[in-house]
């Protein structure tokens, strides 16, 4: 449902307890009670609300992933974190077939270290690190022109968790099987961290 129609809802609610209740105060107090939780559901987003283009330029619907703990984590090719590649690769053979997968998104966001075109990153990925997990285009992961995705990842008011920023390259958002927001994880913890590794048992 969209914020226009929520809002109009919620003013009609407000006016009809208060032509039809006998009780004006307590009209107003349930309408506000109303309105405060229909915003609240508004506001906090859904990671399945959300397509993105995959790092050969098709759709990737997050809806497909329903059911599914995911980690999504922006990457880069010349960084000194870099290596942690490898580490996320062998995370995802290990739990691949546990309900649980990785989306790599690189970002040339920080120090201009992943200049490269999504079919560079691609090869990059493959050849140095056999990097079978999905990986989606190359998006910027802050400043004006963040992707949407990430404005949620990072924005309290969207993922109803947290308010923080990306860090540096290869930081983790963990996101359970109901698409929220679970936990936000450094970019220099490993990605086979027992607090990682626990997460995706649990």
């Amino acid at each position: 449902m969209r914020k226009s129609t929520l809002f109009y809802f919620g003013i009609s609610l407000f006016i009809g307890l208060q032509c039809c209740g006998q009780n004006p105060e307590a009209n107003k107090a349930a309408a506000a009670i109303s309105l405060s939780n229909l915003n609240e559901n508004e506001m906090t987003k859904n990671i399945f609300d959300f397509i993105v283009k995959d790092i050969e330029g098709k759709d990737f619907d997050f809806a497909s992933l329903k059911g599914k703990k995911v980690m999504i984590v922006n990457t880069a090719s010349k960084c000194g974190l870099t290596p942690q590649y490898k580490e996320l690769e062998d995370l995802y053979q290990k739990f691949k077939n546990q309900n649980f997968v990785i989306i790599g998104f690189p970002a040339n966001s920080f120090g201009s270290q992943e200049p490269g075109t999504n079919k560079e990153i691609s090869i990059f990925c493959q050849k140095n690190y056999g990097v079978t997990f999905p990986m989606m285009e190359k998006i910027s992961v802050k400043g004006e022109d963040m992707h949407e995705l990430y404005q949620y990842l990072t924005k309290k008011s969207q993922n109803g968790l947290i308010e923080v920023e990306v860090e540096w390259n290869f930081q983790k958002f963990l996101i359970n099987e109901n698409g929220q927001l679970d936990k936000v994880v450094s970019p220099r913890i490993s990605p086979l961290s027992d607090e990682i590794i626990n997460w995706i048992r649990g």
